[in-house]
């Protein structure tokens, strides 16, 4: 009944006749149309981007995709398999940037964003070829002809649609929050970009003399691993419930943690039990208002009051000396809490990472490579009490593995994912998880600490955000479709895209809603007579593609 099976299989010659009888006899299409007029059971294909080439990883990945249509044709459903292609986002700029030489936002601005774009486009379907041969040769059954592609015109539309619902509906608002910020690349990141790329580095931790006002000889002492945000401090935070201690070394006073004193002093030229005594212990919320000198005085905190002690819920004793140093520009917590005291705002980096013309001794440097020189500094003032090496994981750009991200106050735009928080969480569990562990673990710990989620990116290549504000009121209004946009009253800037079609006819139509012809496109404000609406800079993160 079976054939023999012979002692020296050859599988990959086996492998390519199966994959010609499929297509020769057209089983794929034949299950389809074994299900015609059953239950429906649509299957959209996650894409992948196809100017890279696949490896194993993409193996497990199709797989997977692969198995729930066939386990829903098996259950007798009609499934429409549809392939897709990702085409817009930082992947593409920076295999695109490889190639030119150029690696900032800054380079590809003097490029020319243009020509920027030209490439991106088409560098999209460079291995197109391979990624359908492996589809294939995987048994991964999806109609590969007729796949959506994200940067086609029907499909930002799409896109489109979605966030002007969004917008609508006030769920995508545009809010000045702190975000995980991309400095070479010039763009704000979401979670999940940074969730990809931590990695354990190496960074000091100094512990800092912040001297009473008025009192050179007594100090309260913060800890900090990011002596680059030091110039930008606002305040200082202690927990109101806290135990801290005034202690007397030689002829200095310290303020710090009552029980993290000999965790502060070890290290250093005392005896914590002779030379370190304890004047008297106060709560924290008794330190609350102390006023203190600033470290540097580069420029004042604008909006609010600035270098006094605020009670902070989120102070721990799990490091440092109980008293943290607040840079509201340079942190969730800080910020948060920031607003919520009242305290003022100094960002004394440039969306470039670079310290500001005002902070003359660091003026221009990077402001990681410039924590050496700061911490020297404050040495040579007498401000330093102590520096050690601090081993953590901290997040470097997914895409530009040598690029530190960093914590920046930014106007960003953001999709209200917070308001769904609770329905989330009770989806989730009644969903049956495979481990079941993953639902209140991973998972519902992603969905417990989600956070609004960060849209725009301050880029080039991607689903431009639909929104058109009015240049006089600020007020703010979002588009569907290019139709809708190019019926508005007064409209005109089409004829940008016009001119470069013109000048070079084999440019895709596609191209008229990306950067920089889009841009080009205003029209009357509805908002105040005479004024234009033009056209917010960014384009959106390519995962919302």
């Amino acid at each position: 009944m079976f054939k023999e099976v012979p002692t020296q299989f050859d599988f990959p010659k086996a492998e390519a006749e199966v994959t010609r009888f499929w297509a020769k006899a057209g089983i794929y299409e034949k299950s389809l149309r074994q299900r015609e007029g059953r239950p429906s059971f649509v299957f959209y294909e996650g894409p992948p981007t196809a100017n890279g080439l696949p490896h194993p990883g993409h193996c497990l990945t199709r797989i997977i995709k692969d198995v729930f249509p066939r386990y829903k044709t098996m259950t007798g459903h009609y499934c429409h398999r549809k392939a897709g292609w990702d085409t817009h986002g930082l992947p593409v700029e920076a295999e695109v940037c490889k190639e030119l030489g150029i690696h900032t936002k800054q380079d590809i601005e003097a490029y020319g964003v243009e020509k920027f774009i030209h490439l991106c486009q088409q560098s999209v379907f460079r291995y197109t070829k391979e990624w359908e041969d492996l589809t294939r040769r995987l048994g991964f059954w999806i109609n590969l002809e007729e796949a959506y592609v994200t940067y086609h015109q029907s499909y930002v539309e799409s896109v489109w649609w979605a966030l002007k619902t969004l917008f609508d509906r006030g769920l995508l608002y545009q809010g000045h929050k702190i975000v995980w910020w991309w400095p070479q690349g010039g763009t704000a990141l979401s979670s999940a970009e940074v969730g990809q790329g931590y990695r354990a580095v190496d960074d000091p931790s100094i512990t800092v003399r912040f001297r009473v006002k008025g009192q050179p000889k007594t100090s309260l002492l913060a800890w900090t691993t990011t002596p680059w945000t030091l110039p930008s401090n606002v305040g200082l935070a202690v927990h109101p419930e806290v135990e801290y201690a005034h202690v007397a070394v030689e002829d200095e006073e310290f303020i710090l943690a009552k029980a993290l004193i000999p965790a502060v002093f070890k290290g250093l030229p005392v005896d914590v039990e002779k030379d370190v005594r304890t004047v008297r212990v106060v709560k924290g919320s008794e330190l609350v208002g102390i006023e203190y000198e600033p470290l540097f005085a580069y420029a004042r905190p604008e909006g609010g009051k600035a270098y006094e002690v605020i009670a902070a819920d989120f102070v721990t004793l799990d490091t440092g000396t109980g008293i943290v140093h607040m840079a509201p520009a340079f942190g969730e917590d800080d910020y948060r809490v920031g607003r919520e005291k009242g305290l003022g705002f100094l960002q004394l980096i440039t969306p470039e990472g670079k310290f500001s013309p005002e902070a003359t001794d660091f003026a221009g440097r990077f402001c990681k490579e410039a924590d050496s020189d700061i911490i020297r500094w404050l040495k040579d003032k007498g401000l330093l009490l102590k520096r050690e090496q601090y081993r953590h994981d901290y997040p470097f750009c997914w895409r530009a593995e040598d690029d530190p991200l960093i914590q920046y106050a930014r106007k960003s735009w953001f999709i209200r994912t917070t308001e769904f928080r609770d329905a989330f969480l009770a989806n989730n569990q009644r969903i049956n998880w495979l481990p079941e562990h993953i639902r209140d673990g991973r998972f519902g710990n992603f969905l417990e600490n989600n956070v609004d989620w960060a849209l725009s990116r301050e880029r080039f290549w991607g689903t431009p955000l639909p929104i058109w504000e009015c240049e006089k009121t600020g007020k703010q209004e979002a588009v569907a479709s290019y139709a809708e946009l190019t019926a508005k009253t007064g409209v005109s800037g089409m004829d940008v895209w016009e001119k470069a079609k013109a000048a070079d006819p084999d440019l895709i139509n596609d191209l008229k809603v990306h950067k920089p012809y889009i841009d080009a496109i205003t029209y009357d404000s509805p908002f105040a007579p005479g004024a234009r609406m033009r056209r917010v800079p960014e384009v959106i993160d390519c995962w919302f593609d």
